[in-house]
């Protein structure tokens, strides 16, 4: 199984291969070289230096792609949305009580295998990207504490509401793991 790796350590084996590959041509040049072939020797030196450099850096960078892979969701989960029903008609501020089924809830950064953490999809029309975090804005709503429930204030008018469950890195899971989408009319 994959298990992705947060942003932080992704980013720094990019920047590890980047740094790695920069190091082959320090203190090159000036090159101190006294002939025409004691300049191309050390040149050639240089060059396979930075080859195995790069060779190593596409590596790492293979690495950190791989890294980004969802997390597999775990057979028969489910998430829904318990309170309020579909069609409800709710006051300017209410409640939204979150369920799970065959999944547990763990916060942000937990990496225990079958766990997730909420997050509340406002007036979305289309789910967030695979292999991307869940967006964190007005419409995607995180509950990176493993909460159960939130308060929530709307607008008047008409809104949908659905619930997401992301991993401990806020990806979506694979395949992802979303509520039924329910519309609620704020009075």
């Amino acid at each position: 199984m994959v298990t992705p790796l947060n942003s932080f350590y992704r980013d720094a084996l990019f920047r590890l291969a980047l740094l790695w590959l920069s190091r082959a041509f320090d203190n090159v040049w000036p090159l101190s070289c006294h002939s025409r072939a004691n300049f191309m020797e050390k040149l050639e030196k240089r060059m396979k230096t930075f080859m195995s450099r790069a060779a190593l850096a596409g590596l790492l960078m293979g690495v950190s792609v791989l890294a980004s892979a969802a997390t597999p969701a775990p057979k028969g989960a489910e998430v829904f949305i318990v309170s309020p029903a579909d069609g409800a008609t709710v006051a300017q501020t209410f409640t939204v009580n979150f369920g799970v089924k065959e999944i547990a809830l763990a916060p942000a950064g937990d990496v225990t295998k079958n766990t997730g953490h909420h997050h509340l999809l406002i007036d979305v029309d289309k789910l967030p990207a695979a292999g991307a975090p869940i967006p964190n804005d007005a419409n995607h709503m995180h509950f990176g504490k493993a909460q159960t429930h939130a308060e929530i204030k709307l607008a008047p008018g008409k809104h949908t509401l659905q619930l997401e469950l992301g991993d401990s890195g806020h990806m979506p899971f694979d395949p992802p793991i979303v509520s039924k989408k329910i519309t609620v009319t704020v009075k």
